[in-house]
């Protein structure tokens, strides 16, 4: 494949143009972000980069607090309207027609429209050239309890999220998979004869899920997704052996 090599520039896609709230429910503002992501996971913790001149900078360095709504691709004009028109002189919320609701943790409110909200208080601010980084703990979560199925899990493609990719917003496309689908077996094998070497696949090597031809060997070191400690039930004849051997 022929590449062609560009200038250098900020060129990452698709992102998430969220709906940032600074203030608090007697004066707030909402600002659109499109450069956020996460960096860690324990703590929890994310980041929004702001332009200096932006007006809700000044507000996010004085209260040292803001909620992360991420919108629904249906929002995408309303979304794009806020990152333009600044709220020195515009209410966003009344203009759009949003719902400020209190939060659980920051004096911030939560946009009541968004099907998801991430609550984060500041703890670094970092001058990186154009923007000033704002790096934060997520304190709370809270969401449209219509994505969370019967089992408490979020269902993502129930909310429609919005992407932003360099002065475009897409709906997100159909799911291709989940984590770790590339190494579940997607086709059981015909059991092998009794006393066969090839009985067990560790033995025998597992077949590369993108058809290189690759073999795992037996002492190849496996993804830590498939390695880690999960609860095993004990039986009957387990807890009896349990027991027999507490008493020695």
């Amino acid at each position: 494949m022929a590449r062609k090599f560009l200038k250098a520039g900020a060129l990452t896609a698709p992102l998430p143009p969220v709906l940032v709230t600074v203030g608090n429910m007697e004066k707030a503002n909402i600002i659109t972000v499109a450069w956020t992501g996460i960096l860690s996971t324990i703590p929890p913790r994310t980041y929004i980069s702001v332009r200096p001149s932006r007006h809700s900078h000044a507000i996010l360095k004085e209260r040292g607090e803001f909620v992360i709504n991420l919108p629904s691709a249906d929002m995408a004009k309303k979304v794009d309207y806020i990152g333009i028109y600044t709220g020195a002189k515009v209410d966003k919320f009344a203009v759009c027609g949003f719902t400020g609701s209190e939060s659980e943790q920051v004096a911030a409110p939560t946009i009541e429209e968004c099907p998801i909200a991430l609550e984060c208080r500041v703890t670094e601010v970092l001058s990186m050239g154009t923007h000033d980084v704002f790096i934060a703990d997520i304190l709370a979560v809270s969401c449209d309890e219509r994505i969370i199925d019967g089992a408490g899990k979020m269902r993502f493609e129930r909310a429609n999220l919005l992407a932003y990719a360099h002065g475009e917003y897409f709906a997100l496309g159909e799911k291709l998979g989940e984590f770790g689908f590339s190494a579940k077996k997607e086709n059981k094998k015909p059991h092998a004869q009794k006393g066969s070497k090839d009985a067990s696949p560790a033995r025998a090597g597992a077949s590369a899920p993108f058809g290189e031809g690759k073999t795992i060997a037996k002492n190849e070191k496996k993804p830590f997704y498939l390695t880690a400690p999960r609860g095993k039930s004990v039986g009957k004849r387990g807890a009896a052996k349990a027991r027999k051997g507490g008493k020695k």
